[in-house]
């Protein structure tokens, strides 16, 4: 079965923009595996928020592979109800799905026990506000730490699987 993958940046207090979703202090003087990440997938999945603020860094963002948008909007075809759609696509034949973000789609995917590792990069600098990482996540959930890399930049890279109770 395909797995979701939370490969995502963050503040060492867990945000992931700041206050106005800036994303201005993102590192990008390496590849931080990025690349191998990228072919490993066949799809992307992430909010409505994620995907405008993607449209705004690249023309065409996630070039050949599979996008899938989850939105509240009742007037635009993507994806209102992402939990059911996400349990199926699961099964469907493929490569690995990258869940981009945003904290909304994360907090439901986690809720709902359907995110499988994360890779997430924690940037040394503290945001103070922005939009956290993690948020309304109702139970506990227990990561089996699976690797741990280190930059020069000062960038930590932290990889877990989501151990669901």
């Amino acid at each position: 079965m395909r797995k979701i993958i939370l490969f995502i940046a963050t503040s060492l207090d867990g945000f992931i923009s700041g206050q106005n979703d800036e994303i201005d202090w993102l590192f990008h003087d390496q590849d931080y595996g990025y690349k191998a990440f990228y072919n490993s997938i066949d799809t992307v999945i992430m909010g409505r928020k994620t995907y405008d603020i993607s449209l705004k860094l690249e023309k065409e963002p996630f070039k050949e592979k599979k996008i899938i948008v989850f939105s509240k909007k009742k007037n635009v075809e993507y994806i209102q109800t992402p939990i059911q759609f996400v349990k199926e696509i699961k099964k469907q034949k493929g490569k690995d799905i990258w869940l981009v973000g945003g904290s909304e789609i994360v907090s439901i995917l986690l809720n709902n026990n359907l995110i499988d590792e994360m890779r997430i990069f924690i940037h040394p600098l503290i945001l103070g506000k922005g939009k956290e990482l993690f948020k309304d996540i109702k139970n506990k959930i227990k990561l089996e730490l699976v690797q741990t890399k280190h930059y020069d930049s000062g960038l930590v890279e932290v990889s877990y699987i989501v151990k669901y109770q």
